[in-house]
């Protein structure tokens, strides 16, 4: 059987099988946080808790830094990461910015305008 030829979308990240395999400790540290007691101990040292949940270091830099993009393109399910994004406050407005690359005001007026058309 020929192996199957993955579809491109340029400026996207595809969440695929092999994507689930590569964020798999990201996202099950994620889901974690449905736990009030381990939202806490992520707050306390979000290092360790991404170590005790195995993740590499692309990971760890990508959910330290809060990048949201960089968690996408390390296997992240955005899912999973709106409940990393849930401890910091961030609401989709936050996450909307970071991947067109603009400002939180810049991408709400954006939606405003939208609207307008």
């Amino acid at each position: 059987m020929a192996p199957k030829t993955k579809r491109v979308i340029p400026g996207t990240t595809l969440f695929d099988g092999d994507m689930a395999r590569k964020g798999y400790a990201l996202n099950k540290m994620c889901f974690s946080f449905n736990s009030e007691e381990n939202r806490q101990e992520f707050l306390k040292d979000p290092g360790a808790y991404c170590d005790k949940f195995g993740l590499n270091e692309q990971q760890k830099k990508a959910v330290i830094s809060l990048q949201v993009l960089d968690m996408l393109a390390a296997g992240g399910n955005a899912y999973f990461i709106a409940k990393l994004g849930g401890i910091y406050k961030l609401d989709m407005q936050d996450v909307g910015a970071q991947q067109t690359g603009v400002t939180k005001e810049e991408f709400q007026a954006k939606l405003v305008a939208a609207g307008r058309e």
